[in-house]
């Protein structure tokens, strides 16, 4: 809880200068880049999680491996390892980007199903309903989960539709159980 509220707020404030600024699509794009190289490097996770590493080290790695990037972003990653946050740097931008679609009314969109699914059988899906607004763009993120046996979770927004196998047995258990 305390990791969210502080990438949010991290995030915000990232929002607010690159709005006062009219560089968002720059740190947007950069944040993006920023989510992908925290999660191939583990090393660089690691590196930054360290606290036998003093902050002026890992601000001189991080402008290293974010030198193509632009002053503020550079300038934006050193404020937050100077202020000891350098653990949370991924959520950060992860929130500068959620914060950045919403403001471009991006829906958010997630699938759960049992097993993979074709591209086909994910749009079919989507079609399906009238939670998703076709004339809006989504960002959509599926997962695996066997344990719902088969059908499908999706949630758009804050609604969701549980199509699960596994939640249709729940319901037939609770009708025994009741009758």
């Amino acid at each position: 809880m305390l990791s969210s509220k502080v990438a949010k707020r991290y995030a915000q404030g990232l929002l607010d200068f690159s709005t006062e600024t009219a560089s968002v699509e720059t740190i947007f794009a950069e944040m993006k880049d920023v989510v992908k190289i925290m999660n191939e490097s583990k090393e660089l996770n690691a590196f930054f999680a360290t606290p036998f590493v003093d902050a002026k080290k890992k601000i001189a790695t991080a402008i290293l491996i974010f030198e193509n990037f632009s002053q503020t972003t550079k300038n934006f990653v050193s404020l937050v390892i100077k202020h000891g946050r350098e653990t949370q740097l991924k959520n950060i931008a992860r929130q500068f980007i959620d914060k950045v679609e919403d403001m471009n009314g991006v829906q958010r969109i997630s699938l759960t199903t049992a097993t993979q699914l074709s591209p086909n059988v994910v749009k079919e899906i989507l079609k399906s309903t009238n939670l998703v607004n076709h004339s809006k763009d989504f960002d959509l993120k599926t997962a695996i989960n066997t344990e719902i046996l088969g059908g499908y979770i999706l949630r758009v927004g804050d609604q969701q539709i549980d199509a699960s196998v596994k939640s249709k047995l729940n319901e037939l258990k609770k009708e025994f159980l009741v009758n």
